[in-house]
């Protein structure tokens, strides 16, 4: 069995995968992240705020979609080993 960890949201507001319409998403499903690495951004009130990561894993799945309202603490990305 592998370990899992979760990326968690910093602050409420809505997640966005990528910086704008037009680009591609910080990072995708199966790809490998290092600690720092951005994963998405959390806006709230026209402010954005960068959702990194803080160990190393893969990206094994995403728990909201791109512009989702969410939590303050809510996990947003599943890693595994």
């Amino acid at each position: 069995m592998t370990d899992e960890q979760t990326i968690n949201s910093p602050l409420p507001g809505t997640f966005y995968r990528k910086r704008s319409p037009e680009e591609d998403p910080f990072v995708t499903e199966g790809e490998r992240v290092r600690p720092g690495d951005v994963i998405g951004l959390v806006e709230i009130m026209k402010t954005f705020s960068e959702v990194t990561a803080e160990n190393e894993g893969l990206v094994d799945r995403f728990l909201v979609e791109d512009g989702d309202p969410v939590d303050a603490g809510q996990p947003l990305v599943v890693l595994s080993d």
